[in-house]
């Protein structure tokens, strides 16, 4: 059996990239080892509500979002975020307090201190930075002060990442945020002259709006799905293997459901998995190169799906809550996506995604399912200071050993290692979220890239 093009992994960036290579004419085939495709991208419809296994929201920061649901809309429809999704809580002491959302609120907000205010407004004439492998926390440090670290960025990058700021280059974990100083001096004027820049039609479609599905993000993959089709799709294909062949392409060998040895050739094959997961799956690059690769730390994230049926008026109207790690809570944050999306909850109740463990606490993953209820039904009265008499209806518990990927300055020698092995063997392209960025976009964006490349 041959393929135009082999696809190893049917994530969102998976799907997207067969998606795309089906639509320019394609004979695709996506493998997957799991018996349902989607990754961690799952939705699950419990009783009254919805709750999202892996990620809960995207931004249409990028054009191929917006065109890539045009494509799907007879299949699923994307759902934009409620207004009050524009408000995030950070935790403080003992109570939440409204994230500023620009300098004037910045400089009211109990958040920061009065030295650390009077950094913010002097942040456009601050010089640039010259080391190109400065985390992030040194960098909001040195332009913004210790404060703006502690209850912006830190729980930023913790609701991003589940990352630590100061493991992570700025260059590498945020590169917009390092071109803003390298280009224009500032953040703040960076970002007043980048607004001022003039648009093309298609770059006005990325409209920076919180975006889900309607109805979860399951149905944007079953749409992916259907439109790649049921018969170009492997599931349950265990042990995959790529060989390059004497003349050119690759054989890929796999083992079906039924335990029967699959052998397909290709002129081109994708991985999009885990870099954890690339040793046994190109065995033919050397191991002093693979280990630049499959090094990649991944952050392991538990999020718990709660769905409550009353919760006595106490609704929150923001994206979420998050907590800074000076805190020292157990709870990276809690997002509201009842909060930010129709039809996840009753209308009296609420849905909540609790978000736990990251890079700083790995420990967790090996926590009880008991000791999570435990934590989770303390946090709605002690943290979200729900009346007493508010009950849990349903839950759902999700651990994700390699949840998000750190782009640390391991990330330079990996990046070259992928290109030179690229050019070394046309029509092999290493891709998924181990480059090219964590977002939903950038997922499918680089999807979309690959797919339509010839």
């Amino acid at each position: 059996m041959n393929k135009d093009i082999i696809v190893i992994g049917a994530g969102l960036t998976g799907l997207t990239t067969a998606f795309y290579a089906k639509k320019s004419g394609k004979n695709v085939l996506v493998i997957e080892r799991d018996n349902v495709v989607g990754g961690q991208m799952r939705s699950y419809n419990i009783g009254d509500y919805i709750f999202e296994g892996g990620p809960s929201t995207g931004v249409v920061s990028n054009p191929d979002v917006a065109e890539l649901f045009d494509y799907l809309k007879e299949d699923v429809e994307m759902d934009i975020a409620r207004p009050s999704s524009k408000c995030r809580l950070i935790w403080k002491k003992n109570g939440f307090h409204t994230l500023p959302s620009g300098p004037k609120s910045a400089v009211t907000t109990p958040l920061f201190t009065l030295k650390d205010k009077f950094r913010i407004l002097g942040e456009p004439w601050r010089k640039r930075g010259t080391n190109p492998n400065e985390k992030v926390g040194e960098l909001t440090r040195r332009r913004l002060g210790k404060s703006f670290l502690d209850y912006a960025v830190d729980p930023f990058l913790s609701g991003v990442y589940a990352g630590d700021p100061m493991l992570l280059p700025t260059r590498l974990a945020l590169p917009k945020l390092y071109n803003l100083e390298q280009e224009y001096g500032s953040f703040i004027r960076g970002s007043i002259a980048k607004a001022k820049l003039s648009k093309t039609e298609r770059d006005k479609k990325a409209t920076k709006q919180l975006f889900s599905a309607k109805g979860g993000f399951g149905n944007l993959i079953a749409a992916l799905a259907k439109h790649v089709g049921k018969e170009n799709i492997a599931l349950s294909a265990h042990d995959p293997t790529v060989v390059p062949l004497p003349d050119g392409g690759y054989e890929v060998k796999y083992t079906d459901e039924n335990g029967k040895s699959i052998s397909v050739t290709t002129k081109k094959v994708v991985t999009t998995c885990g870099a954890y997961a690339l040793p046994s799956i190109l065995p033919f690059i050397a191991k002093e190169e693979m280990d630049k690769i499959s090094n990649l730390v991944y952050a392991p994230v538990i999020q718990i799906g709660v769905g409550i049926k009353n919760v006595e008026n106490h609704h929150y109207k923001a994206f979420g809550a998050l907590f800074p790690s000076k805190e020292k809570k157990d709870v990276l944050g809690i997002l509201f996506p009842s909060a930010c999306f129709g039809g996840r909850a009753p209308e009296a109740g609420e849905t909540l995604a609790f978000f736990i463990g990251g890079i700083r606490h790995p420990e967790m993953l090996d926590w009880t399912d008991e000791q999570f209820k435990t934590l989770v039904n303390d946090s709605l009265h002690s943290l979200l200071k729900y009346p007493s008499d508010v009950k849990i209806d349903e839950m759902r518990i999700f651990r994700h050993r390699y949840a998000i990927p750190q782009y640390q300055e391991s990330s330079d020698e990996r990046y070259a290692t992928i290109e030179s092995l690229q050019s070394r063997y046309p029509g092999l392209i290493i891709a998924g979220n181990l480059r090219g960025g964590i977002g939903m976009a950038d997922r499918i964006k680089q999807g979309a890239t690959i797919g339509n490349e010839d």
